[in-house]
């Protein structure tokens, strides 16, 4: 199986490059679904979310810096994806989720549909629209993630990505994202507080994509 791994740098330089996001026709990237209003009502209300902002310190300032980072990252987003994908293929135990449980070869499919969708994410992120519609959307995520893995893209991999990773995913897209905020030459300073916005980010998603793996009352 891990030898079945190894090959995943080719499959991963033969996938469709991401456009930059400004670019981008929505409409054109599989399984995208942002504001459509046939997606299912996120179970966290937006009162509930703004206590989440202030546990994690995110304030109007995080927003601000996030709309600059989206500026700089959006851009990148083709090399920013390379770094994640890279991270993941060089670790067996994450590209397992990428793989089809009958054959145990990676879905080259299913990975450049995941990507295409990924790269739209940075610039989704970077916008910080915290309306209804968003909240929506990161309830399907979650879903994609747990009870509806597989499903829109038609995939035959492993029917769920295990709670342990969608925590421990914090930090590796969290840090990798300061050389590309580097990149652009602002201040340090600039630097740290964009890093900082960006992992808060981060974080208030990665509690919101969790849910469909908490007992109904704990969450």
């Amino acid at each position: 199986m891990i030898k079945r791994f190894s090959v995943l740098a080719v499959a991963l330089a033969t996938l469709p490059a991401a456009l930059p996001a400004k670019a981008q026709n929505t409409a054109a990237i599989p399984g995208y679904a942002y504001g459509d209003k046939r997606l299912a009502h996120s179970p966290v209300s937006a009162a509930d979310f703004e206590l989440l902002k202030k546990s994690v310190l995110f304030t109007e300032d995080d927003v601000k810096a996030l709309h600059e980072a989206g500026e700089i990252l959006v851009p990148q987003t083709d090399k920013i994806l390379d770094v994640w994908y890279g991270f993941v293929g060089g670790n067996s135990h994450l590209a397992y989720y990428f793989a089809d449980r009958k054959t145990g070869e990676l879905d080259k499919n299913y990975l450049a549909r995941v990507r295409a969708r990924f790269g739209r994410w940075i610039a989704d992120t970077t916008a910080a629209n915290y309306d209804q519609t968003w909240l929506d959307w990161q309830h399907e995520i979650a879903l994609r993630h747990a009870t509806k893995k597989n499903k829109t893209d038609g995939a035959n991999a492993a029917p769920i990505v295990n709670y342990r990773y969608m925590v421990a995913f914090i930090y590796p897209i969290s840090a990798t994202i300061r050389p590309f905020l580097a990149a652009s030459g602002r201040s340090a300073a600039d630097v740290d507080r964009m890093q900082a916005a960006w992992t808060k980010a981060i974080t208030l998603q990665a509690i919101l994509w969790t849910y469909p793996y908490i007992r109904e009352g704990q969450f």
